[in-house]
């Protein structure tokens, strides 16, 4: 794992990722944390994150940049064995992933990828371009929660 992560380059090569290599929101952060965060992470942990995107198995349901993020905290944080509502790592990997879609809530009100793409042409511009932005700004907000719980340090550049 890096000890030190550069946020900002995780949005741009989440971004990217989306925009040119033909990555869905979800496999673009998933992909953009491992390489930049944890390059440990199992590749398959991409492969995951495939069903997300427009909104769960194209469903519009809930963002699929949100997913992304949730599967990220989850590898992190998440339990592998079964335990108990109360258990400490349960609680509290409910509280970052609530954290994450509550961000993105507090910028664009409502999760729903039907409501966020409502009269855009799926293969235009306008919301390949939306996409992109949802999918940088919640790959640096999944960095950025990452590097704070596990007490990675933040650089620049």
């Amino acid at each position: 794992m890096e000890k030190f992560v550069d946020i900002k380059t995780v949005r741009s090569e989440a971004e990217r990722l989306f925009l040119e290599k033909g990555f869905y929101c979800s496999e673009a952060i998933v992909s953009a944390v491992r390489d930049h965060i944890d390059p440990d992470m199992p590749i398959k942990l991409i492969a995951s994150a495939s069903g997300f995107p427009i909104g769960v198995g194209k469903s519009k349901c809930m963002c699929g940049a949100i997913s992304g993020s949730v599967i990220c905290l989850g590898y992190f944080f998440g339990r592998t064995s079964p335990s108990s509502p109360q258990d400490p790592q349960s609680v509290k990997t409910l509280e970052l992933s609530n954290e994450a879609q509550q961000f993105f809530r507090d910028n664009y009100r409502v999760s729903c990828c039907s409501t966020q793409t409502k009269g855009m042409d799926m293969a235009s511009g306008e919301h390949r371009e939306q996409c992109a932005r949802f999918t940088g700004e919640m790959a640096e907000k999944t960095a950025e929660i990452i590097v704070r719980e596990l007490g990675l340090e933040i650089v620049e550049g």
